[in-house]
């Protein structure tokens, strides 16, 4: 007969064995659902009509929804417990929703979005951040995380979010998934929550882009017609200087696949910068409602302040009376951001209104009826849960930056997968003009394979011994840098050097050529702080020092530049440029 303490140690085990296989359980559960629904339910389409009439098209499909759209019977929560538990259940199901389950989908739940669709991170403190597929580390991006989530989980065919400034294209980039955004205005704004009116627009996700395009011809109720093919790709070369891995990564992959369907004589490139700069008259006054202007305040940059403000001004139109009656505990990011649109709502908004509407004119000139827009998605990796960049400015300008674009145009965009990079997706975004979304529906079906087998190359090529190395890309940027500086293009010049400095940072050479670009442009203070790191990293680096004379010069700092010079002189003594500088401003400020 066993003893009493071997008894108890016999129970202890039991009742930790046990605990062990709830705990796992509790995880697969956790796992299978990735975090994305907030409610499970279920719509089911109609019977099939009886043959010889077809079937219905979206047949043995099921799809989830945001919880921002309307479903009869069930509270909208807008990703806030607050705001579920002050509203009433829907009296009537959303019209896109209800279109899908017409079309003989079966909706299946509603799926998490961030406190009040406000972000593109992905985060919600109170459902908790759906888990990644594509990359558990990371965040899926918001604000239609949790539709993302499920879609690339396999836990549905296809997934319904609202875009605002990227609440599609951010998850759908972050979670390796197409993710499309329909013209502003296509598809009714009726039965869902509004977080800014003349931005918002319905969008879904996919894997299989004939589901994508299946979804969109029920949605935008399009009259069959043939497909087009474009008569010309535009590849926005600035844009493509934000990303934070090698923009041959990307471009290359789209580049080969156009040559490969089209041929080469479809592609061209452009310099956004330019363009809007010379087509968008009214952002030439705008200095941003931030006060962030200066002279690195790029077109780009002002479009992203425009569509924010826009963005902000019309959720608190929105639901300013209700936060004032409730008084939810909000995300302290978005009680700041709408303190800081409430001094400048009246002054300001014309202005960003007029700039919206020059750019819909801009872009659809731009592109006209058959013309794609290649910019990158998202310009970062998904960053972790709670990482600083989340919440960093510099983040955030960039990732705007990019939105912006289809945001305030009103255009269509959909975000493809290229596979990973570093375990992190990567993805390539297409922009057609306002109303163009059967066209880039049907584009994006045809080209998606060759993209796919592209990426794939592409991706194994880093493992060849003679796959180019970072510093490989950083000098091919630099030449075209220096070719963009002979032509006099000097932002292009100043973005191709830009993307060599973010491959190889300690080359010296990449500094003091940006630098050179700066002074064509009189950016003198960014001229002087390039060519300071050039000499950092290089000692004796002559036109470092030369240009650094120039730049300051012109900024007032005379002293200084006559060191400059002098040193010039040291190194190079019969440098004829630094002796006539030096003796010339000897003579006038000595």
């Amino acid at each position: 007969m066993a003893s009493p303490s071997a008894n108890l140690w016999v129970l202890l085990g039991l009742g930790i064995a046990g605990i062990l296989l709830v705990t796992r359980k509790l995880k697969k559960a956790v796992r299978e659902d990735f975090g994305a629904f907030v409610q499970r339910l279920q719509l089911l389409p109609p019977p099939q009509p009886p043959p010889p009439k077809a079937p219905h098209p979206l047949t043995g499909l099921t799809f989830a929804v945001s919880d921002v759209f309307d479903i009869e019977g069930y509270v909208t929560g807008f990703g806030h417990p607050d705001w579920a538990r002050t509203h009433e259940a829907a009296s009537r199901t959303s019209p896109v929703v209800a279109g899908l389950v017409e079309g003989g989908a079966t909706c299946v739940g509603k799926t998490v979005v961030d406190e009040m669709a406000y972000s593109i991170n992905g985060e919600n403190k109170h459902y908790g951040t759906p888990t990644n597929p594509a990359a558990p580390a990371r965040v899926p991006g918001g604000s239609s995380s949790g539709a993302a989530v499920a879609v690339s989980a396999d836990l549905v065919d296809f997934s319904l979010g609202v875009d605002t400034i990227g609440g599609v294209r951010v998850p759908s980039a972050f979670c390796g998934i197409l993710g499309f955004r329909s013209s502003h205005g296509l598809v009714a704004n009726a039965g869902f929550i509004p977080v800014s009116p003349s931005l918002d627009t319905v969008g879904w996700f996919a894997k299989d882009p004939n589901i994508l395009r299946r979804v969109g011809h029920i949605l935008l109720q399009v009259p069959f017609a043939v497909q087009r093919t474009p008569r010309h790709m535009i590849l926005a070369d600035d844009c493509f200087q934000l990303l934070k891995i090698p923009t041959d990564r990307v471009s290359q992959v789209v580049i080969k696949a156009t040559e490969k369907l089209f041929g080469r004589q479809l592609l061209k490139h452009e310099n956004l910068e330019e363009y809007f700069n010379s087509n968008v008259p009214s952002l030439k006054t705008f200095n941003g409602w931030k006060s962030n202007g200066g002279s690195k305040y790029s077109s780009l940059r002002k479009l992203a302040d425009v569509t924010l403000f826009l963005q902000r001004c019309e959720f608190k139109q929105n639901h300013e009376a209700w936060i004032d009656a409730e008084k939810p505990a909000l995300d302290p990011l978005i009680q700041t951001q709408l303190h800081d649109v409430l001094e400048k709502m009246d002054t300001d908004t014309e202005n960003c209104k007029l700039i919206r509407n020059e750019m819909r004119s801009a872009v659809n000139s731009l592109l006209k009826d058959d013309g794609i827009l290649v910019i990158p998605t998202v310009a970062d990796p998904p960053p972790k849960p709670g990482g600083r960049e989340l919440h960093s400015e510099e983040y955030q300008n960039r990732a705007s930056s990019l939105l912006s674009i289809a945001s305030i145009s009103g255009c269509c965009q959909v975000s493809v997968p290229l596979g990973v990079r570093d375990k992190c997706p990567i993805s390539v975004s297409f922009i057609a003009r306002g109303g163009g979304d059967r066209f880039l529906l049907d584009m994006v079906s045809t080209m998606y394979t060759a993209l796919q087998e592209e990426a794939d190359v592409a991706s194994k090529s880093k493992f060849t011994k003679n796959a180019p190395s970072q510093e490989s890309y950083a000098e091919i940027a630099k030449e075209k840098g220096n070719q963009a500086f002979k032509d006099k293009q000097w932002q292009k010049a100043i973005g191709f050097y830009t993307e060599a400095i973010k491959l190889s940072s300690s080359n010296a050479t990449y500094y003091n050529n940006r630098a050179a670009a700066y002074l064509e442009l009189g950016s003198f203070l960014q001229a002087e702080a390039d060519c300071t790191k050039a000499i950092n990293l290089d000692k004796k680096n002559v036109k470092a020092y030369l240009r650094r004379g120039t730049a300051r010069e012109m900024l007032g700092y005379y002293k200084e530049a006559i060191e400059d010079f002098s040193y010039a002189l040291v190194l190079e003594p019969n440098n004829k440029r630094a002796a006539l500088s030096a003796d010339r401003l000897r003579k006038l400020f000595q």
